[in-house]
């Protein structure tokens, strides 16, 4: 495969601040999860009792998993394995994606192939890459849990890494299928997200339905609790079938075709694609609608566990204590709808960032120079964008409250009076995620090579904001994250200030980006 090592160093040298990022925002997760358990559950009794409850619980399980050990060890890896392996998942179906369908279809493979290198040797460098970087999760997170035991520490490693090369595998195989790398996200995403449902579905059931998704294989390594090696036999053999079903249609296609024929288009443009803003919809609208379905389907699954997770957490004095204080002071069941709502916040503002840096990727494409070469100008070519960010998170968090209180209304037969306080608990949320979008767009506008940086601050941001509370860190500290700075409704009352103060600085900052794009070269 000629020329795939050298491939391999320049996607290394691509993604030195999104691999890092990725990595360290997911080990950060592990270990503030452990420190977290440490200090709520002191004692093995606690520990134990909080496992049984945790067992009995379906609503949970399907949520977390089973609970195989009781230890600290064990109890992180039940609250970090489904959520990890899942991130994990999709960091590594990204990089794959990005490193062969998205270079095939900007251009760039054809003025690398043009070289001395081997037509395979770019699916085989996007794959390498994104097995180091899912392996990387795995050393960091077996790193960080080497004093509660070596084996357990290094199953729970190698389950994260395992589950990334699956998925990387899958992207590899999708991206053979479609023309656009949209389209191979899209494809790759759904085998996440079903495989996602299926380990659910299996865990709160028997537990037969999990074995059909790599997922629900990380769980059964059961770290700290009679580790499964064998296991990852079937990691092994589902990543090498894989892998050889997409080197053999890689040989089986030409250079930029796929193996699913594109679809035409119209031979003259809509009314909705003679302006920026209707060509930034078009470009983004699949993307919205992907998420906004899974954040109905999210809103409706946490909304119907919610009485169940605060009867568990209302077992435990200090947890719950704790729950109370991140979320506001009010009752179990507010405080766990306010830190839920929170949740997806923060997931909003992901898709709120990406749509942002949309900009970059059709600029460096080239595509932008042809809608610039028109009588577009950049402010109005930016601003159909941003707009579809802007309105796409308010889209989101809308469903996400709406679906969050039609699942608990329907629990409590309280259906119209949920809609509405969670309807607002969802939209309270959206000053913070456009703060963090209008970071983006003042890396882009003013220093558009350190744009992915953004991604850094939003994980950052994130991780103050998940776990700053449950740490006790400093006030200063948690301050650096939006998130801290939000009422937590539905569990406090809508104080207007710090909304206000919120959408002032995300306006000056996207003004100040705005600012930069205007005078900066393009390209």
């Amino acid at each position: 495969m000629n020329g795939t090592g050298a491939l391999v160093r320049l996607a290394l040298h691509r993604d030195r601040i999104m691999i890092p990022s990725w990595v360290l925002s997911l080990g950060m997760m592990v270990a503030s999860v452990s420190s977290s358990i440490s200090a709520l559950y002191r004692t093995p009794a606690e520990r134990a009792e909080f496992a049984a409850g945790m067992a009995g619980n379906s609503s949970l399980r399907a949520l977390y998993g089973p609970v195989f050990d009781a230890g600290l060890g064990g109890l992180t890896v039940w609250r970090t394995t489904a959520f990890g392996a899942t991130l994990t998942g999709l960091m590594a179906l990204l990089l794959v994606i990005r490193h062969t369908r998205e270079e095939e279809e900007s251009g760039r493979l054809e003025l690398l192939g043009a070289g001395a290198i081997d037509r395979r040797a770019p699916l085989a460098a996007g794959l390498i890459t994104g097995c180091v970087a899912s392996l990387a999760v795995g050393l960091l997170s077996a790193l960080i849990l080497l004093s509660q035991g070596t084996a357990g520490a290094l199953a729970f490693g190698f389950s994260l890494g395992a589950t990334g090369c699956v998925y990387a595998a899958v992207a590899a195989v999708a991206a053979q299928f479609t023309e656009s790398a949209r389209s191979a996200n899209g494809i790759a995403g759904a085998v996440l997200g079903l495989s996602f449902l299926l380990r659910a579905a299996g865990d709160a059931g028997s537990g037969t339905v999990a074995w059909l998704s790599p997922l629900g294989w990380a769980e059964d390594v059961r770290p700290y609790g009679d580790e499964r090696w064998w296991v990852f036999v079937l990691f092994a053999a589902l990543t090498a079938a894989l892998l050889r079903a997409a080197f053999v249609l890689v040989e089986q296609r030409d250079l930029d075709a796929s193996l699913l024929p594109g679809r035409p288009g119209r031979s003259e443009a809509g009314p909705w694609l003679r302006n920026a803003y209707g060509l930034a919809w078009r470009l983004q609208r699949g993307a919205l609608w992907g998420w906004a379905s899974s954040f109905v389907i999210a809103g409706l699954a946490l909304g119907g566990i919610t009485q169940g997770a605060a009867a568990v957490v209302g077992e435990n004095k200090q947890v719950a204590e704790t729950f109370r204080d991140a979320s506001g002071g009010a009752g179990l069941i507010d405080s766990f709808l306010a830190t839920m709502i929170g949740l997806l916040g923060m997931v909003a503002a992901v898709y709120c960032v990406q749509a942002v840096l949309r900009l970059r990727g059709e600029e460096f494409s080239g595509r932008a120079e042809l809608v610039l070469a028109t009588v577009v100008g950049r402010l109005r070519w930016a601003a159909g964008h941003l707009l579809v960010a802007l309105a796409g998170s308010v889209l989101l968090m809308l469903a996400a409250g709406l679906a969050l209180g039609l699942g608990y209304g329907a629990t409590t037969g309280d259906v119209g009076g949920q809609l509405s306080r969670m309807a607002e608990a969802g939209l309270v949320q959206l000053p913070a995620v456009w703060l963090v979008a209008a970071f983006a767009v003042l890396l882009y506008g003013q220093a558009p090579k350190f744009a992915a940086a953004g991604w850094g601050l939003l994980a950052v941001s994130i991780a103050i904001g998940l776990y700053g509370p449950l740490l006790k860190l400093n006030g200063w500290v948690t301050g650096l994250s939006a998130f801290t700075h939000l009422p937590k409704v539905p569990s406090a009352q809508v104080s207007a200030a710090p909304l206000v103060w919120l959408v002032l600085l995300a306006a000056a900052l996207t003004a100040a980006g705005l600012s930069g794009l205007r005078r900066r070269d393009m390209g």
